[in-house]
């Protein structure tokens, strides 16, 4: 039986997004198909890091232990798992709220509706510019959140453009902009958001604000 690859499972708060604050279940793969340069997850990003070998049963067992309402998906790059839009979907029939957090460079049509997609528009800084596939905005909804990493200064007017030119405000939820710690200042940020008048939330990592910058597993 054909097993999931994944670094870790663990129960904590959401540190990022709209729900920031709230109580998750992280599951967390091993493996990603691009390298940026910023990585806060390194640890996970080789396939042969996966500490748990599991089933599609074992894991939806570990998942429904927590009897937490909210389950997120992250990486590594969780779409790199061929069995992840058929368990996303049971989750979701099931009434949980299930989020993908995805570098945005693998199609994401097969992923059902009700599943939360944050999504990943990698900037210059991440030296992977060139992957983010276009054809996802197309499937874009409501609930679903699109982040750009800042790391330099070129980034952010990287990040306007392309929000102004997709009109992601008006594709999605929410889209985020987030510093790489010891990069850009808070400040500098917010007060670019505010001179381009941005239709965009600043945020900060929540769970590295309450654990510190290396925790892992939280």
């Amino acid at each position: 039986m054909d097993r999931l690859h994944i670094n870790e499972i663990f129960y904590s708060l959401q540190g990022e997004g709209t729900r920031a604050g709230m109580p998750c279940v992280f599951v967390r793969f091993a493996g990603c198909n691009l390298h940026c340069v910023w990585c806060d997850t390194e640890y996970s990003r080789r396939a042969d890091s996966a500490k748990l070998a599991m089933t599609r049963d074992e894991l939806m067992a570990k998942i429904l232990g927590y009897n937490c309402e909210f389950i997120e998906f992250t990486g590594g790059e969780p779409m790199l798992e061929p069995a992840l839009p058929e368990i996303t979907k049971t989750l979701c029939e099931m009434g949980y709220t299930v989020a993908i957090e995805t570098n945005g460079s693998i199609m994401l049509n097969e992923l059902d509706g009700r599943v939360v997609k944050i999504v990943d528009v990698k900037c210059p800084g991440s030296g992977c510019a060139e992957s983010f596939l276009l054809e996802n905005i197309d499937f874009l909804r409501c609930r679903d959140e699109v982040k750009f990493v800042i790391a330099l200064p070129n980034d952010l007017d990287f990040a306007r453009d392309f929000v102004l030119h997709h009109n992601l405000s008006g594709k999605c939820g929410a889209v985020l902009f987030s510093i790489v710690p010891g990069s850009l200042s808070l400040k500098d940020v917010a007060d670019f958001i505010l001179q381009n008048r941005l239709d965009v939330r600043l945020q900060v990592q929540l769970h590295k604000l309450i654990w510190g910058a290396d925790a892992v597993g939280v």
